[in-house]
């Protein structure tokens, strides 16, 4: 199908150009931006006056929950919601039931994800048998699958020696190690931030030196392996002067920060509200602003939506028994031009966190608009506000500590390989 975008305002955040222009697209590609090529006829035309056209958003972060926790989700729902959200490619963590450490299980994913038309799926592949943490999985296998890097996704890997095995493994291979900073031991029970509130709540807390120790040993590692290390979902101020510091000297290494870590705190878990139980827990304020500042100075790479679909069940329980995590596909747009605006940061520069460097980090040639490029896009009002309600969001989980908030950016279509897959 040929589509022709006119009147939009079109942010190509790889050249950081921000222009009125029309986007011309053809057999899945942008065919043209400005004029439109010789003999163009469009089969349908999109006015886009008033709208931003971007590429497409791109999350690192997405549990899908499939297979094996259908109860909570289902590709299709959740694909429906990161269409819906803007997302046209996302990488879905291992920690699946069973664990994505066999090809033919990668292969099932992508093949259904295919068949469903929506947004692109990477899998992140298991770094050990049955995320156990002792035996390496067959990383060149699983990357033949599909697999576009290897976690361990919120499974603990408590033996420093398997990290360093699996690190030399990947590098070998210039295969890329995704790991999220958390020492074990050190979060063990803990429910919420160590902290004023959680003491006076009397919550098992996690220190923030549960980052900090679990970062040392990453980065100690990481320098003596030379592998490629993608640090997920940062939430202390340590840890990101941590990185700030190993960047300067040198590492290969990139770092992610969770939507809602740079908007709440701990204080938003006000008397047990158990909506605002993640994992990593709601930091301080001095953390917050750490994580704002970080990203916005490119300490910090990418902001992701660390969607974590929960039921009901599962949530409508004391604090300290709910499940962590919160839907979050729909609110990536919204959360990252929440922060832009409130930090100053211009919107081609603000829409790299969720476009063009998640796609570096990926290895995949998207997330930016011109001729040539993949047709992913996101059409967006950036002036309009919606309010988050259970009935708005298309994901089978409905949980989230933004329920109620009037948020901006509404998507007025998301445009996959050239298609229209979502249209508000």
């Amino acid at each position: 199908m040929r589509i022709a975008i006119l009147h939009g305002r079109v942010i190509d955040p790889v050249m950081r150009t921000d222009r009125v222009a029309p986007v011309y697209l053809d057999d899945g590609l942008v065919a043209a931006v400005g004029a439109a090529p010789a003999g163009f006829h469009a089969d349908r035309t999109i006015e886009a006056s008033g709208l931003v056209v971007a590429p497409g958003l791109i999350d690192l972060n997405a549990r899908l929950r499939e297979p094996g926790q259908e109860h909570k989700a289902t590709l299709d729902s959740e694909l429906r919601a990161a269409v819906a959200g803007g997302v046209t490619r996302l990488a879905c963590p291992p920690d699946t039931d069973p664990p994505l450490d066999e090809p033919g299980l990668v292969e099932m994913l992508t093949r259904r994800a295919r068949h469903a038309s929506r947004a692109h799926v990477h899998p992140v592949g298991a770094l050990t048998a049955g995320l156990a943490g002792a035996a390496l999985t067959e990383m060149g296998e699983l990357a033949d699958a599909g697999c576009v890097a290897y976690s361990q996704g919120d499974a603990p890997l408590p033996d420093a020696l398997v990290m360093l095995r699996a690190m030399q493994y990947a590098a070998t291979f210039r295969h890329r190690v995704w790991l999220r900073p958390q020492e074990a031991s050190l979060a063990r029970g803990g429910v919420a931030h160590e902290g004023e509130l959680s003491t006076r709540l009397g919550l098992p807390a996690v220190p923030s030196c549960a980052e900090t120790v679990a970062l040392a040993t990453i980065l100690a590692l990481a320098r003596e392996t030379g592998v490629h290390v993608h640090l997920q979902r940062l939430s202390t101020a340590e840890g990101v002067a941590m990185v700030r510091d190993a960047k300067r000297a040198g590492l290969a290494l990139t770092a992610e920060v969770a939507a809602h870590h740079l908007h709440l705190c701990d204080m938003d878990i006000g008397w047990f509200d158990a909506q605002a139980r993640f994992d990593p827990p709601l930091r301080g304020t001095r953390d917050r602003a750490a994580l704002r500042a970080g990203l916005a100075d490119g300490t910090i790479d990418v902001v992701s939506s660390d969607h974590a679909p929960v039921d009901d069940d599962a949530k409508q329980v004391p604090f300290g028994e709910a499940e962590p995590g919160a839907t979050g596909l729909e609110l990536l747009l919204s959360l990252t031009l929440k922060w832009a605006e409130e930090e100053h940061v211009a919107l081609p520069e603000a829409l790299a966190r969720v476009t063009c460097a998640p796609a570096a980090i990926l290895g995949v040639a998207a997330g930016r608009i011109a001729a040539g490029a993949v047709a992913d896009l996101c059409v967006f009002d950036p002036t309009a506000y919606w309010r988050v309600e259970r009935k708005a969001l298309a994901s089978q989980g409905k949980n989230t500590p933004f329920l109620g908030h009037e948020l901006p950016g509404v998507v007025r279509f998301t445009l996959v390989d050239g298609a229209i897959v979502h249209e508000a």
